[in-house]
């Protein structure tokens, strides 16, 4: 063996090595392998007109969806709480897939736990699994709050958790006036974006509404307070604190709800930080009385935002804004809800922005694009490469819907680079693969699982959105704001220049354009 204790070898080196070699090529002798060449052929026929339109006509299958499930969202939104442990009330298998995508993504430990729940469970329904597992979550990871969702298996069922969380306060598994908000979050219907929405919603009326019968409903007192609701974002990190930057350099009392900025991004000095950060509940019961809730994002808060207009604040909502427009519109909106001007220092980053827009428009404009991702990311990025003059030829959003979709040929229809592009509400990747083989674009724009199509298609890909495995630190610095924007530039134009010395690289034949200034 080539490996031994003296000598490791990354995976990157090991896999290549004789002995590993003659393994995998003894496998396809009983793999029930195929002739090359008809592979080969099948290969090439998924590439053409002919395959785009019987795949566009599937309508029982989905390959490789841009999407992940409700309890993934709640799970994001929870631990945005002060003390607060998630708890999932299905199967301890589906627990590990969330605590592993966030912990890849984020590169940080993501606390969560589950109830459980087994075949008897399935069978007799998990009231004991949520008994014990209150039990033991309030004992031994000693949180301040615990927030309940739910899995497949207990939607199936149809495990009542407003009674099962009832039931285990009487048995003593935790205090009758400890808060356990809850959501139901049914994992085969929407997405990680809807389990967001829907938990935050639960622990909002948790706090607003009395605290499941156990506190009488909350008086709305208004104040000058804004409530700022960033929704499910991969950037949550660079993002809120950009937010809180931007609320401060204009004197705006607020409250983020769902503030998870800093569990996903604890130091390293020493100490355990189970619970960091988060809004307070304190602050959380505080936000009835705000003036007006913002959500960044639209499609993530559909049912929260309603609520909260019932309770007699002002409500607005945005895309995901990124860019020079979109982010007027937002500094706009809070000069307006809070009376603030917009200070000197944002009119100056504004500046900065359009001009390096200028500086590098010849790069960009006239760009094809494809786009990937949540409904609110696809529709922010959209936005932004309009006012670069770049054409985003085809946006994909499987978790997007009719209205998205009509959302987003109104803004197609704004730009005259939008002619030719179109959106694709309830698609896959594998959609986007017969996109970009039938119709090329230049770039890419998506998650880690575009990777694939950039090895299949040979479409650049830039990694902006959720999750990103397979590079590291990009959720520590924004991409909404003038700032933000900026960022999103800088990566966009990395690729387009990398790409450029990638095809002029050759000593002799195409170094003729491999120039050092551009």
């Amino acid at each position: 063996m080539a490996q031994s204790a003296e000598h490791v070898l990354d995976h990157l080196e090991l896999f290549r090595g004789p002995e590993y070699q003659q393994m995998l090529a003894n496998k396809k002798t009983f793999e029930n392998s195929r002739d090359p060449a008809e592979v080969e052929r099948i290969k090439e026929w998924t590439k053409t007109p002919e395959y785009r339109e019987k795949n566009f006509a599937r309508e029982a299958l989905a390959v490789n969806p841009a999407k992940a499930c409700q309890p993934l969202g709640a799970v994001f939104a929870s631990v945005g709480f002060e003390g607060t442990l998630p708890f999932v009330h299905g199967s301890q298998g589906c627990v590990a897939y969330y605590r592993s995508h966030l912990s890849r993504h984020f590169k940080e430990p993501s606390s969560c736990v589950s109830s459980s729940m087994t075949e008897d469970a399935a069978v007799f329904g998990g009231l004991n699994n949520m008994i014990d597992g209150l039990a033991n979550s309030y004992n031994m990871y000693k949180p301040k709050m615990i927030a309940v969702s739910t899995t497949c298996m207990a939607e199936v069922i149809g495990d009542d958790l407003n009674a099962f969380i009832k039931t285990s306060k009487e048995k003593g598994s935790v205090p009758a006036e400890f808060d356990v908000p809850f959501a139901h979050t049914p994992a085969f219907v929407g997405s990680h974006v809807t389990g967001y929405d829907n938990a935050l919603k639960g622990v909002l009326e948790h706090f607003w509404d009395g605290k499941a019968g156990t506190a009488p409903k909350l008086e709305r007192k208004p104040n000058e307070s804004i409530n700022i609701i960033g929704g499910f974002d991969g950037y949550t990190v660079g993002n809120l604190r950009e937010i809180k930057r931007i609320l401060a350099l204009m004197g705006i009392q607020y409250t983020i709800l769902a503030d998870n900025s800093d569990v996903f991004d604890t130091p390293t000095d020493g100490d355990f930080r189970m619970y960091d950060g988060g809004t307070t509940l304190e602050d959380a019961a505080n936000a009835v009385h705000a003036k007006a809730t913002i959500s960044m994002q639209q499609w993530c808060t559909e049912k929260t935002l309603p609520l909260v207009s019932e309770h007699g604040q002002d409500v607005v909502s945005f895309n995901y804004p990124v860019g020079v427009s979109a982010t007027d519109d937002l500094l706009l909106a809070l000069s307006r809800i809070s009376g603030k001007q917009v200070p000197e220092q944002l009119a100056r980053e504004r500046g900065r922005l359009v001009d390096a827009i200028a500086d590098s428009s010849a790069h960009i404009h006239g760009k094809k694009f494809a786009i990937y991702g949540d409904p609110d990311l696809c529709y922010g990025l959209t936005a932004f490469l309009l006012e670069l003059g770049a054409e985003p030829t085809h946006v994909l959003s499987t978790n997007g819907n009719k209205a998205w979709q009509d959302k987003m040929q109104a803004l197609f229809a704004s730009s005259p680079f939008g002619h030719a592009c179109q959106s694709y509400p309830g698609r896959d990747l594998w959609h986007m693969r017969s996109l970009l083989f039938t119709e090329p674009v230049d770039l890419l724009i998506g998650n880690t699982y575009g990777k694939y199509l950039e090895r299949d298609t040979g479409t650049p890909l830039i990694r902006i959105g959720f999750p990103v495995f397979d590079r590291h630190h990009h959720h520590r610095s924004p991409v909404w704001g003038y700032q933000g924007g900026l960022n999103v530039l800088v990566k966009i134009l990395d690729k387009i220049f990398d790409e450029i010395d990638r095809k002029t690289n050759v000593l002799g034949k195409t170094d003729y354009s491999f120039d050092i200034i551009r």
